[in-house]
């Protein structure tokens, strides 16, 4: 990719927005900034990006194929970023947006807010969608050693 090329979250050039963030040279500091680097991902079928970024204990329930056929078969416009929460509590932020994209046929909006968790110094995404059976009284699924109800419970 040329170093001087738009990033597509559309925050400024690719090599100093999200591309260290993809390439692991730096993390997130906020989670603004890591749906932004989830968005140009799935703009870019940076697909480990995406399955890695995706809170710990969910990560082996991820569809790595629909992920990337998602990825790969839309033509992603421009990200709106609606609103971000950072302080939803002492690790939890909220981040609401909409991602334009072209399937082919037809232009769409996803419009959607999503919840990160913090853990060691690193965010993650919350993935509502996923089917997990988990209770209340088990380890959460960020990894942070509290009871999933005590933890993320109220953000999935």
């Amino acid at each position: 990719m040329i170093l001087s090329k738009n990033c597509p979250c559309g925050h400024g050039p690719y090599a100093e927005c999200c591309q260290p963030l993809h390439l692991k040279q730096q993390t997130a500091q906020s989670a603004e900034q890591l749906m932004r680097s989830r968005y140009s991902a799935f703009a870019l079928q940076q697909i480990d990006y995406i399955l890695e970024t995706t809170t710990l204990g969910q990560q082996s329930a991820l569809d790595r194929a629909a992920i990337a056929d998602w990825s790969q078969s839309n033509q992603w416009l421009k990200l709106e970023v609606v609103q971000h929460q950072p302080k939803l509590d002492k690790t939890h932020a909220l981040v609401e947006f909409k991602a334009h994209y072209h399937d082919g046929k037809q232009a769409h909006v996803h419009h959607e807010i999503s919840h990160f968790v913090l853990h060691q110094q690193q965010w993650y995404f919350l993935d509502p969608t996923l089917d997990m059976q988990i209770t209340m009284k088990q380890p959460c699924i960020c990894g942070s050693g509290k009871k999933f109800k005590q933890c993320c419970a109220q953000f999935i």
